[in-house]
């Protein structure tokens, strides 16, 4: 028996902290989303989100952590909003009915925190509402789907994070007002819901597979959600486009194993170790590829996870057959013709006609100004300047490209890649 009880006490509430800390991360987004469709109020959601975990923190060190966190937070995240409804109804009359309503649904229903039509999967359709501009969708989707800071989105699309908490702000404001509701949209209504959806679900995947802030370069939580959220939505509606970028999704993720060194650096894709990438995510991705493209109604997420598929095939990057991914990015180009995706082709192109070909086709790039501070369009040049022996214009892209990263680990790279130069 310890000598020192208060110390035993002091130990279980740090491991009981330490619980609720890594529960926030991993569930504070899924018991936001459920609050969101209670209570009807991203601002009351969002106060009682932190009232619940606060409880927690306070209740859990005595009594124990329940069998179901997540129902618990919800459940006392809903009775915690009650609560303050029914205190401030004392100076607002008509909070007091709303107090009411929220109970008598409280004890009328049971918050089915797992349902087929997926809270986080109705929040998106929310945060994605046409009546939302595109900058707006992303935004919020971004701060309330995967609780990215205004900064880290800030940083993201290279704005100041007061004009993101003012886009987030009116986001909240016009759904309120234009009683945008919190669900799935009707079966018709969908086809012209979907493209923002599918283009938010795979911001949400590449934050997590190439995060735009933070010491690690990837977050594999974010890429989880955005992969879970994918297979929701080609259940709910099983399009070519959805099935493409959950092939997509797949494929890429199948190579996480061997994308980051041991010193957690990036490794490029012809020097990854492929023996570790996880072939049950490819063969699943492989198949949703050829059941997109087999529709013949495919797009641009399905002719990516083409690109992707060639490259699963190769079992050594010596075999990649480049000709055939340069024809894909071909077709790419006519679904999105962005100075990105020509960047990619220059990449690819250089398999098959040489970097001269393609150093060309970057520097065109880079003086149409489209690329101004993608530190990848630098770092490209850099490599195909090294390919050609020109050291010198080499050493400026990478230090360009050094100025330019805005994640540690790739300077760190870049900065590896500046020194081998020199060797």
């Amino acid at each position: 028996m310890s000598d020192n009880p208060n110390k035993n006490d002091l130990s279980a509430t740090s491991v009981i902290r330490a619980h609720v800390d890594t529960l926030y991360r991993q569930e504070s987004r899924r018991v936001l989303a459920t609050l969101i469709r209670l209570l009807g109020s991203f601002e009351r959601a969002e106060e009682a989100l932190q009232d619940a975990f606060i409880a927690a923190v306070e209740q859990w060190p005595q009594s124990g952590m329940p069998n179901n966190p997540r129902a618990w937070l919800v459940s006392a995240g809903r009775f915690k909003a009650i609560d303050s409804l029914r205190r401030r109804a004392r100076f607002d009359a008509s909070l007091h009915e709303l107090a009411r309503q929220l109970e008598d649904q409280s004890l009328g229903e049971k918050a089915d925190i797992d349902s087929v039509e997926d809270d986080r999967l109705r929040l998106i359709f929310v945060c994605c509402h046409p009546a939302l501009s595109a900058d707006a969708q992303v935004a919020l989707t971004l701060r309330e789907v995967c609780d990215l800071t205004t900064e880290e989105i800030a940083r993201a699309f290279l704005i100041s994070p007061s004009s993101v908490a003012q886009r987030i702000v009116r986001a909240k404001n016009k759904i309120r007002d234009a009683h945008i509701p919190y669900e799935v949209p009707a079966h018709s209504e969908l086809p012209e819901r979907l493209d923002a959806a599918l283009r938010v679900i795979y911001l949400v995947f590449n934050e997590g597979y190439f995060a735009t802030s933070g010491e690690q370069l990837t977050r594999s939580d974010l890429s989880a959600e955005a992969i879970r959220l994918g297979r929701l939505l080609l259940d709910l509606l099983p399009e070519p486009e959805v099935a493409g970028l959950l092939g997509l999704m797949l494929l890429i993720e199948s190579r996480r194993p061997a994308r980051l060194s041991s010193q957690g650096e990036p490794v490029m894709l012809d020097q990854q170790d492929r023996s570790l990438w996880q072939r049950p995510l490819m063969d699943e991705g492989q198949v949703l590829v050829e059941q997109a493209l087999r529709s013949g109604s495919s797009g641009a997420y399905s002719v990516q996870a083409a690109i992707a598929a060639v490259h699963a095939e190769a079992l050594h990057a010596q075999d990649t057959d480049w000709t055939q991914i340069v024809g894909l990015y071909d077709v790419l180009l006519r679904f999105n013709d962005s100075a990105v995706v020509q960047l990619n082709r220059a990449v690819a192109l250089a398999m098959v006609q040489g970097p001269e070909t393609a150093l060309r086709l970057v520097d065109d790039l880079l003086a149409s100004g489209e690329l101004e501070g993608y530190h990848l369009a630098w770092a490209a040049r850099a490599d195909l300047c090294r390919r050609l022996g020109r050291h010198d214009e080499a050493r400026v892209a990478y230090l360009k490209a050094i100025e330019q990263a805005r994640q540690s680990v790739d300077r760190r790279f870049l900065e590896r890649c500046l020194l081998d130069l020199a060797d």
